[in-house]
């Protein structure tokens, strides 16, 4: 197992494009790191720089205690697992685990051991004498890991190795990819897209956005303690809400007022976020996460309410997402921007991220699975405005939050 160390890491590519911009990051030994971000923000480079696959432009890159940025990727002691499995198709499940090791002059009884031991922890016995014309996508996929299992290397790397899989087995492998982790204990860095992936496997993830460092820390602490606009809006599914919004001053309180809304928020509420006194009676950009709505009919304790027309409900068995549009414009900022581009697919659709609402701002709100509201209907929603996100209108990052150290580093 092995520290890695990215030091002012950049990467150039001809033209000037920069896919990689001075990124600083430390991935303490055994832990399990995830680079998140939207398509092209430079995660996977970031990993192939690691691996040796990609020059480094610039800074240094440490595995150990050692720089490597001239080592070629046989000497780094890494082993990579890939989007697309990577197996020869000629050989068995057992030939192609086994097969890197016969190229580094392994003694034969000990590939034994570990082809079979690595078999054995990803239930893959029954299928060693099979050619990966006959598994399916998930056991490819074990049979890729096992490779790199057997490699007993200081780091293991994972480009986006969930992706090809169907919804339910990516759940089977995210928790057998977790169990791995807590018995090998090997140093790894993830790459995804998906953040609910991020989420759920990371030890700490790292969110990029144009080859640049937003922010890095606990997935708690990512989705309690965002930065910027940016980070709050990617991290959490369904992804917050923004709204343009005035805070004014209510007595020792104040209250938001936005579109046909205004929510008071309690002195102990703006004293919780240290300097958010000092935007009273400014504009700002409020962030509400839908977990942070109820329907008032069923919520268990007082708060400020809302209320709303559904446009449409999704029911999903343990919860209802209620679909609605606020009577104010859409959020008009680089980082609301990039979120839409992203949403959307492609930089150069990013209105399509939001086809039905026109000038009008479409929020979501989770609420409790027995609501009786409907689409069409009228529902009146509590919102815990304890938990309210509130963010400068000109730079987007956070107000009023006391950040932990790691992402104030970042």
């Amino acid at each position: 197992m092995a520290k890695i160390v990215l030091d002012g890491v950049d990467k150039v590519y001809s033209g000037g494009v920069k896919a990689v911009d001075n990124l600083n990051l430390e991935i303490n030994d055994g832990e399990f790191m995830v680079l998140v971000g939207p398509s092209g923000c430079g995660k996977s480079t970031a990993l192939r720089m690691i691996a040796g696959l990609e020059e480094i432009t610039g800074g240094d890159l440490k595995i150990g205690e050692e720089v490597v940025n001239d080592r070629p990727p046989k000497d780094r002691d890494i082993a990579m697992v890939f989007q697309n499995y990577a197996l020869y198709p000629h050989m068995t499940v057992e030939q192609n685990l086994a097969f890197g090791l016969k190229l580094r002059k392994i003694a034969k009884p000990e590939i034994e051991k570990r082809v079979n031991d690595a078999a054995a922890m990803l239930g893959l016995e029954p299928y060693l004498k099979r050619k990966p014309a006959a598994l399916s996508g998930g056991q490819r996929q074990r049979v890729a890991m096992g490779r790199a299992i057997v490699r007993e290397p200081q780091a293991f790397l994972m480009d986006e190795p969930l992706s090809n899989l169907d919804a339910k087995l990516r759940v089977q492998m995210r928790a057998s990819l977790n169990q791995l982790h807590e018995r090998l204990g090997v140093t790894t860095v993830y790459v995804t897209h998906d953040q609910i992936e991020a989420m759920t496997l990371g030890d700490r993830v790292a969110v990029l956005r144009d080859g640049r460092l937003q922010q890095v820390d606990t997935p708690k602490n990512l989705f309690d303690h965002p930065v910027n606009l940016f980070v709050a809006g990617f991290i959490g599914s369904p992804a917050m809400n923004f709204i343009n919004a005035e805070l004014q001053q209510d007595g020792q309180g104040a209250v938001l007022k936005f579109a046909d809304h205004a929510l008071p928020v309690s002195a102990e509420a703006v004293d919780a976020r240290p300097g958010l006194r000092d935007h009273l009676g400014k504009q700002i950009i409020l962030g509400i996460r839908p977990s942070d709505f109820e329907d008032a009919a069923l919520s268990s304790h007082s708060a400020a309410t809302m209320e709303v027309k559904a446009d449409v409900t999704e029911e999903l068995g343990t919860e209802i997402n209620v679909i609605f549009s606020v009577n104010a414009p859409p959020v008009k900022h680089d980082d609301a921007a990039a979120l839409a581009a992203d949403a959307a697919g492609d930089g150069e659709d990013a209105d399509a991220a939001l086809p039905l609402s026109g000038d009008r701002s479409l929020f979501t709100a989770r609420v409790n699975p027995r609501s009786q509201v409907r689409p069409g209907g009228t529902i009146e929603l509590a919102v815990d405005v304890t938990q309210l996100h509130y963010f400068d209108k000109e730079s987007g990052l956070a107000i009023g939050q006391q950040q932990p150290a790691a992402a104030a580093s970042a």
